[in-house]
């Protein structure tokens, strides 16, 4: 479900895009976020808490958490809730505290 009218914030939906989350494919619109596709989409655990392992939602939708913390195009950390979807978005739930790579000098 998406909302389409707010009686405070304007915003433009853009055009139908495609990404693929966990491997399995979804629609969007371009200017929604990565949270917001996938919670339209019925998605509700958006990634496992680090140490005890246990399923985290969408909590606080504007970056201060990190309930929304997942690997998009191979980059672990993404904040999905302030990222904005793009055609063929790769996103990737993470577990534990994800991977960082060093970039090669």
């Amino acid at each position: 479900m998406r909302i389409q009218q707010h009686p405070v914030l304007e915003f433009q939906r853009g055009e139908k895009v495609k990404f693929t989350f966990d491997g399995k494919e979804y629609e969007g619109f371009a200017n929604e976020t990565i949270a917001a596709a996938l919670t339209a989409a019925g998605v509700r655990v958006m990634r496992e808490s680090p140490v005890l392992h246990r399923p985290r939602g969408l909590f606080c939708a504007i970056g201060n958490c990190s309930s929304c913390l997942m690997t998009v195009n191979g980059e672990p950390n993404v904040r999905i809730c302030v990222e904005k979807l793009r055609p063929g978005m790769v996103v990737e739930s993470q577990k534990g505290k994800g991977v960082l790579y060093a970039a090669e000098h």
